[in-house]
Parts: C-alpha cells; structure tokens; sequence
C-alpha cells in the first residue's frame, strides 16, 4: 500500500449497537491536497447495502457479554469469517475491487474508565475470508492513551462534512460532533434506537417506524425524571456509554410494564430530544446547521420532538436541522469509518485526543494482510 495514493476504493463495514444489521459500503476517496491548513477530501459512496443479522446471530450478540472466555473468542472468529464473507458476495456483483476493508467490529465491552474496549469481528479472520486487506481495531490505541476510544467518527465529520456546525448520529446511541474553540468536540449524548427498538419489539416489530406508536403515548413525567436524572448527563465531555450502561441504567426503567408501552415510547423520544437539546444549546447562537444522520433520522416524530425542543429554547432556535439522502442517513458511519483506515494507511492522525480524552492524537487500527 503506498502511502500518499491519491485515490482509494474502500468498503467500510459497520454493525451498531442497536443490532438492525451490518453495513457494507464501498467508497471512493480522492486527496485534493491541503486548503487553509486543513486536509481536503472528496469522496463517492458507489454501492451500499445492509444485512440484518438473522435471529440466532442477534441472541448470540446480544448475550455475549454473559459468555465464557471461550465462547467469547470463538465468536470473535466466527462473526470475522461472516464479515469476509458478506463483503465476498458483496463484491461479487460490484467493481471495483477494494483496496481495503475497514471494519468497526461490533461492541460487547466498552469500559473505558477500566482501561478496555472489545469489538468482535475478527480482522485476521474478515481478511483471510475475502482475500483483501483489512483493517479493525480503530479503538484500543486510544483507550489505552487514556482516552474514551469514541466517538470516532468526528475526524470523518470534521474532513468530509466542514460545512455543518454540527453533526448528530441517531443510532443505537446518539452522538453529536461539533468545534469549539478550533478544535473538534464530541460525545456520546444518549442511548436512542438500543431503547427505541427493544422497545417496538414488546409489539413484535423491529422498529417503530416512523415514530408511529411513541406518537400516540403520552409522556409520563415520572419516567422521564428518571432518565434525566441520570449521572451520566451531568459529566462533561469526553465521555461515551455502551450497551453495559444501557443495561445497568436504563433496561429497568423503561421494561416497567406499569407503564403502557406507547407512553414508554413517547417519553423516551422527549428524553432524546431533552438531551439533545441540551447538548447543543451552550454552543449556538447565530445560524447554526445540524445534520442529523443514522437510523434515528427516519423517524419522523423523533425529528419533530428534536426540532420542537431546539426552536422553543432561546440559545438553540437558529439551529437548523438538515436531513440529508438516504444514502448519506444510512451510511454515514460506514462511510467514515472507511475513511479511518484510508487515514490508518497513509500513517495520518484518524482519533482526536479533543474528542477522547486522550493524552495526544493517535493513528488507530491494526491492518491484516490479504489472503
């Protein structure tokens, strides 16, 4: 791989922690060179899919935090042999051929405050299976510099969309990404389809679309209480979560079946939105756009309940909110996160200490040959 290739063909492979599916995204990059001291990129998505997990990969995920030491390893293998695979017959009908694969992984253990983060979905295993070279592990480097390891789409959002103030991902966990102080913020603001969907599958269905069903519930203030209540909200950034704080903080709240699940559903939209909202509103002011991105942005009540809390308070109300394509809603993080291994490749900064927490900026991600 040589390092300053100005042009890169990549498939970035995302599985979330909401579990809806994993995503394949093949993506051109094009280094255009430097503008005003900033690194300028332009980049396509060619061709994007994704594959929902079958019902015994969704239990087998959802449950391996509780496994063994070696039925964790075992499915650490297994789920990278499944990656090579899906980007195998993924490939088969689309050209041109990678040169690269960058994978997120999927989370089960993210305690950055402990020292560790774990993604499965083994590199070595992805590489092997599709015979091209791949690159994972963007978050250990980082975790172990005393940083969050997340977000780590910011340096995504600062290289490819520099024209939004602010950027907000809207999937299993909401993150928001903007700059202060000419130097890229993010966070990790709350859990949003992990509940939302764990809650629309007491209904059997995989997602509430459209908001349909939190639209016809009323907020219990009780609930609501609760959620806000929680610590996490008043620390400052850096600062992430992962499915462990979901369970630990929020499962028992919102599984309280005294509470009719419509009204469950209402009240943590107005959560999220309350959240939000309260994530952006010391960092407005003039005429500010937001692009909102991930799962989460199709459901239209839940972009109301956001919009509505930003209009009614005096420091958000000139935020205005942007929903992009399809395309841009749905892949965004495989997008970026194909970009990480461009920028691993080319030995350039891909995690942002102002982000993290870090001591420094670092280059993450381990690369695995082909074949």
């Amino acid at each position: 791989m040589k390092k300053k290739l100005e042009n890169y063909h990549v498939i970035g492979l995302m599985s979330g922690t909401s579990l809806d599916g994993v995503d394949l995204a093949l993506c051109r990059f094009r280094y255009k060179g430097e503008r005003k001291g900033k690194a300028k990129w332009e980049f396509d998505i060619l061709k994007a899919k994704t594959t929902g997990y079958s019902e015994g990969w969704k239990n087998k995920l959802q449950n391996l935090h509780d496994a063994n030491g070696l039925t964790f390893v075992k499915t650490d293998a297994e789920l990278g042999m499944y990656f090579g695979r899906l980007v195998k017959n993924f490939l088969s009908k689309n050209k041109p051929k990678p040169d690269l694969i960058s994978s997120h992984g999927h989370t089960v253990f993210h305690q950055p405050e402990n020292g560790f983060t774990s993604q499965v979905g083994n590199g070595a295993q992805i590489a092997a299976a599709a015979n091209i070279v791949t690159v994972c592990d963007f978050r250990t480097k980082d975790v172990a510099l005393g940083g969050q390891g997340a977000p780590l789409v910011p340096i995504g959002d600062a290289l490819l969309f520099s024209e939004y103030d602010f950027c907000l991902n809207l999937g299993g966990i909401a993150n928001i990404s903007f700059e202060k102080n000419k130097k890229r913020i993010a966070f990790d603001v709350c859990p949003v389809n992990m509940v939302l969907n764990t809650l629309a599958s007491e209904a059997n269905l995989k997602y509430d679309k459209n908001g349909n069903l939190a639209s016809r519930g009323k907020i219990n203030m009780d609930l609501l209480g609760k959620l806000n209540a929680l610590d996490y909200y008043r620390k400052k950034a850096p600062k992430s979560i992962g499915r462990e704080w979901y369970l630990k903080n929020c499962e028992t709240l919102i599984s309280d079946a005294s509470v009719p699940l419509n009204d469950r559903l209402r009240t943590f939209c107005e959560h999220i939105a309350i959240q939000i909202k309260n994530s952006t509103v010391s960092e407005s002011g003039s005429k500010k756009k937001m692009l909102i991105t991930g799962g989460g942005a199709h459901n239209k009540f839940l972009v109301r309940c956001i919009k509505m809390h930003l209009e009614k308070h005096a420091q958000a109300k000139n935020i205005i909110i942007k929903i992009p394509s399809k395309e841009i809603i749905d892949f965004k993080e495989a997008l970026i996160f194909a970009f990480l291994g461009v920028l691993r490749v080319r030995k350039e900064i891909n995690v942002l200490s102002s982000v993290t927490g870090a001591e420094k900026d670092s280059i993450g991600g381990t690369i695995y040959a082909a074949g």
